[in-house]
């Protein structure tokens, strides 16, 4: 299993690769257990996880990012791809848009949303850059490649769930300049940086936020929504995978050392 170099994380909508195929696998952490998908595509070998869970029975809050972060640190894996639902704050970016976040603002209130803990030592991360530049740059290159409209970046603010936002918080998040929303890029991309593993998120925006347009918002629609863009988005993600974007020269492997560490005693 320690071959795996490339993840992809399923959100709502997305829970596998077609035409790739999965072996179900276990992995144990201190965190609890994981259950991941391995296959390979063209000789690379992949891993793909399920965000919430078999059967989506896992709601935003309860998610173990932890838990699911180590466990692909565990069996090698240096690059995640991830894919997020969200909902469109910045009217230009359309439902049936992909846009490939560089920046996050967390609004999350109960997550655990680091593995260092004290016990060696205290831990800062830097994330000036909270995705790894040099994929989204591949998922840029591959996107034009394949005419895909897209849009370069942004900023996805992430809230707690499972509920939806009011508008009035719409509007705020506007003002800070949000882009998009939605429930769980936080803490991913930053327990991802602590175990230094390269992470970017290519959003999918299914629907506009809460007060950005006069329909009432609900999953079944986001559902038909995301199987829309399903096809051209293994495309996209086949596409990066093709191009064996597993950078060891990196700033997202800064804390790897200390994570070792970390890795090593648990």
């Amino acid at each position: 299993m320690n071959k795996i170099k490339l993840a992809i994380i399923g959100g709502t909508g997305f829970y596998g690769l077609e035409g790739i195929n999965f072996t179900d696998r276990s992995v144990k952490t201190p965190y609890g257990q994981v259950k991941i998908k391995t296959g390979e595509y063209k000789g690379i070998e992949l891993a793909f996880l399920n965000r919430h869970g078999e059967g989506r029975n896992l709601p935003p809050h309860l998610i173990n990012y932890r838990a699911n972060i180590f466990a692909l640190k565990k069996i090698g894996v240096r690059a995640i791809l991830a894919t997020n639902t969200v909902g469109a704050i910045n009217t230009k970016m359309k439902p049936g848009s992909l846009v490939f976040i560089d920046q996050f603002i967390d609004f999350t209130k109960s997550r655990s949303g680091t593995f260092f803990d004290g016990e060696k030592g205290v831990v800062h991360i830097d994330l000036t850059n909270p995705y790894c530049e040099i994929i989204r740059q591949e998922l840029i290159k591959a996107a034009k490649e394949k005419n895909m409209p897209f849009h370069e970046k942004g900023t996805l603010i992430v809230t707690e769930g499972p509920r939806f936002e009011t508008p009035a918080e719409i509007k705020f998040f506007r003002s800070i300049g949000a882009d998009l929303v939605g429930m769980t890029g936080f803490p991913e991309a930053a327990l991802a940086r602590e175990a230094g593993i390269c992470y970017a998120s290519i959003c999918i925006a299914t629907n506009f936020a809460a007060g950005a347009s006069n329909e009432l918002l609900n999953i079944e629609e986001i559902g038909a929504a995301m199987e829309k863009v399903k096809k051209p988005l293994y495309e996209l993600i086949l596409a990066v995978a093709d191009r064996h974007v597993f950078s060891s020269d990196c700033q997202c492997k800064s804390s790897e050392k200390q994570f070792e560490l970390l890795l090593n005693k648990k």
